[in-house]
């Protein structure tokens, strides 16, 4: 059985800085793209960056050159690397995994705060 487990979220400043992680545990295959999502209180989930199993990556507008998404293939991993946040960033994030052959997986979701 699959399982994403995701750490990395917690309190911190307005300007500072948080790295996420998200590992695969269990039998996963054919991983195309890695992504992370969040969803602030009252608002939709959106998605924040995504990146393809070649390491390609895209961002939402309201991160662009703040985050930054990376993958370790052989650790079925990905990271989120969040600097300059901002308390607009708060929110509880979520990654996914897509496979091209069993569907996608989502993480239980980790909880970012951004406050003085």
């Amino acid at each position: 059985q699959v399982q994403l487990v995701e750490s990395g979220g917690g309190l911190v400043q307005p300007g500072g800085s948080l790295r996420l992680s998200c590992a695969a545990s269990g039998s996963i295959f054919s991983i195309d793209a890695m992504d992370w999502y969040r969803q602030a209180p009252g608002k939709e989930r959106e998605l924040v960056a995504t990146i393809t199993s070649g390491g390609s990556a895209n961002y939402a507008d309201s991160v662009k050159g703040r985050f930054t998404i990376s993958r370790d293939n052989a650790k079925n991993t990905v990271y989120l690397q969040m600097n300059s946040l901002k308390p607009e960033d708060t929110a509880v994030y979520y990654c996914k995994f897509d496979t091209r052959w069993t569907g996608d997986y989502w993480g239980q979701g980790t909880q970012v705060t951004v406050s003085s």
